[in-house]
């Protein structure tokens, strides 16, 4: 394992800089398989996975989406703490799509709509989200970031959901995620409130979000199980996990969003931060849990970390 540390800040940002933890830009490696790839990763339900794998298809635009936004408006911002904060969200976000299209490729292989799903993505986001105004997007930036934040919290405050497959890469995929997620969520934020600050902007964006996360990508989620396996059509067992996976992401007790809800519809009130959700003492865990030299998850598959220098 190598680690890559930039120059030093400069003088005059050192204090800001110390009001911030550092957001380090880690390249990872996994090399995914599709021998060893688990389609029922997520709790051993099939519907509740799909949601996953669509997702991970999707969000690779979203991501890039970020990583354009982000890039554009980066040079509008005076805080030069802030402007290297933006260089690791664009860092992280950047690794993000590229492992992400290395595991979709898996997914191919197990005949997941991979290509169909690539060229409706290719449609929405370059034909709708990105001939947005500027404004738009940065506004729609934040609103997607905000979502994965809640993922992420979600997820960290449920760990054992890792830990009903045998699928290590897959798992170190999406633990390596979140735990990035959840470093980087105030950031997106931070420059838009620089940038504009309106709150009906804000609630434009954070509506097509929602609109993004929790339509399109499940409406894409329910239809793989068709897809791959058209019997499951006719099949009661596949009913039955879809009653339970439904559950797992919509239930009110423990659903990734229907146990989530007062987080997500938190973003409406005029005064949110995203800080407001402390996940301090998540992320200190989890970087021991992921990230320990010895005994971390992650430790097999890290390559190496960059924290970009502050300039003036």
């Amino acid at each position: 394992m190598t680690t890559a540390t930039a120059a030093q800040p400069v003088s005059q940002a050192s204090a800001q800089t110390a009001e911030k933890p550092e957001v380090p830009i880690r390249h990872m490696k996994f090399d995914f398989n599709a021998q060893d790839a688990d389609p029922n990763f997520y709790l051993n339900a099939e519907l509740a996975s799909a949601y996953f794998e669509a997702l991970s298809i999707f969000l690779t635009y979203g991501e890039d989406l970020v990583i354009d936004t982000a890039r554009y408006h980066r040079d509008f911002l005076t805080d030069p703490v802030l402007k290297q904060r933006v260089t690791s969200l664009i860092g992280q976000e950047a690794l993000h799509s590229k492992v992400h299209e290395e595991w979709n490729e898996i997914l191919k292989e197990h005949r997941f709509p991979v290509p169909l799903y690539r060229f409706l993505a290719e449609n929405v986001f370059n034909y709708g989200f990105k001939r947005f105004p500027h404004r738009l997007q940065l506004s729609l930036m934040a609103g997607i970031e905000h979502f994965t934040a809640v993922l992420a919290e979600f997820m960290m405050k449920h760990e054992d959901h890792f830990f009903h497959s045998e699928d290590e890469k897959q798992r170190g995929l999406w633990m390596w995620h979140m735990l990035e997620e959840a470093e980087h969520k105030d950031i997106a934020y931070d420059v838009y409130q620089e940038l504009s600050g309106s709150y009906p902007l804000r609630i434009s964006g954070f509506a097509l979000a929602l609109f993004t996360i929790w339509f399109l990508v499940p409406l894409g989620g329910v239809a793989i199980p068709f897809l791959r396996k058209p019997r499951n059509l006719v099949s009661l067992s596949f009913w039955k996990d879809a009653k339970r996976s439904l559950g797992l992401l919509i239930g009110r007790k423990n659903g990734v969003y229907g146990s989530t809800l007062g987080h997500v519809f938190d973003y409406l009130r005029p005064d949110f931060h995203p800080n407001d959700h402390d996940t301090s003492e998540y992320l200190e865990y989890y970087k021991e849990r992921l990230l320990h030299p010895e005994t971390g998850l992650l430790t097999p598959y890290f390559v190496k970390q960059v924290v970009p220098p502050v300039r003036a």
